[in-house]
């Protein structure tokens, strides 16, 4: 049988760039049991409430939800259990520096399966307040606007 080619999104976390500002995002492999995987392989699981953290110069990635696995048994795994981020030790001394400076946190933005791997994509964020959200959807209305306006204008020939 062939390996897999490509890249396989399982689950993005769409409400991260509303509450955070991603300042620069990082990739990093997950450290599974076989039913998470056959679990992710189904197109299961749950990023919202995600989070990663750097604890004895080690990545993990914790409060993800991978479902326990439909098929399987007592080998099965527990569905919020804290996984292994797989980096480079630059990496993880670059986010541990990043994080300890004070208001940035490790955020998970999408999980995915790249030539038949597991892998995470993290992002060191900044939380937003509540008017600079709301600054964000005026500003994405007003460019949606303009475009609009644009394409009747281009449309009408003037």
């Amino acid at each position: 049988m062939p390996r897999e080619r490509g890249e396989k999104v399982i689950a993005t976390n769409r409400r991260a760039r509303h509450d955070y500002a991603i300042e620069k995002t990082y990739e990093a492999g997950l450290v599974l049991t076989g039913t998470e995987v056959k679990s992710l392989r189904q197109g299961r699981a749950n990023l919202s409430d995600g989070y990663a953290f750097i604890d004895g110069g080690q990545a993990y990635l914790d409060a993800v939800n991978i479902p326990e696995y439909s098929q399987g048994h007592w080998t099965n795994h527990s569905a919020k259990r804290t996984r292994k981020l797989l980096l480079h030790k630059e990496e993880i001394v670059k986010l541990s520096h990043e994080v300890s400076a004070g208001g940035y946190t490790l955020i998970p933005l999408r999980l995915y399966f790249s030539d038949g791997r597991a892998k995470v994509e993290i992002a060191v964020a900044k939380g937003k307040r509540e008017f600079e959200k709301r600054q964000t959807i005026r500003e994405r209305e007003d460019k949606r606007e303009a475009e609009r306006a644009m394409r009747t204008r281009n449309r009408l020939g003037d």
